[in-house]
């Protein structure tokens, strides 16, 4: 599908992690511009995605990989969509090979609401699964979670000042974490 006259082709990429690959996912699609966003799809709150959101006009596409790289769970799919089509874009998903224009049939509607339904899914049977894999490695006593990358004199300095009163959210800040790990290091 080609832009209308004066829109644009813009792409959104979207990694759970810094050290993942981006590549892949809009191989060989012609785009005007991309954005690309390193977090977690749980939820909107990406840098990337709110400068895309500001970005896109009125007889832009937007490419997307999948629907699963745009949003997570339905409703947050089922909003920008539809947000994106009430200003006049076009949305695209390039695996699935769906087009949203704002002016689809109720089988088109179907199709999205099923499909993002199969990824929020898909997500929660991933998370499932790893809780039971990490309850059973417990069990069996192989797994202790991720080794502190505090040193012995750092955490001792957490729990004197905690101790003393500090409040845990600015030794968290101070250390650059957060107030989970300042609460973990005083419950161990």
């Amino acid at each position: 599908m080609m832009a209308k006259r004066n829109g644009k082709r813009v792409g959104y990429v979207r990694v759970s992690s810094i050290d993942q690959n981006t590549i892949r996912q809009l191989d060989g699609v012609q785009l005007d511009k991309v954005f690309t966003d390193k977090a977690s799809g749980k939820d909107t709150n990406r840098p990337q995605l709110k400068a895309l959101m500001d970005f896109l006009r009125a007889d832009d596409i937007l490419v997307v990989h999948s629907m699963d790289r745009l949003a997570r769970n339905i409703s947050d799919l089922l909003r920008i969509v539809q947000t994106l089509n009430e200003r006049g874009v076009v949305v695209r998903f390039e695996k699935e090979s769906l087009t949203f224009s704002g002016d689809d049939s109720a089988m088109s509607k179907l199709m999205l609401t099923i499909m993002g339904g199969v990824a929020e899914f898909e997500r929660e049977m991933i998370k499932e699964r790893q809780r039971e894999g990490i309850a059973k490695a417990k069990q069996a006593g192989k797994y202790t979670g991720r080794k502190s990358t505090f040193k012995t004199a750092q955490i001792q300095s957490i729990r004197e000042r905690a101790l003393a009163g500090e409040h845990k959210a600015a030794l968290a800040r101070e250390f650059g974490v957060t107030r989970q790990t300042i609460y973990n290091i005083l419950a161990a």
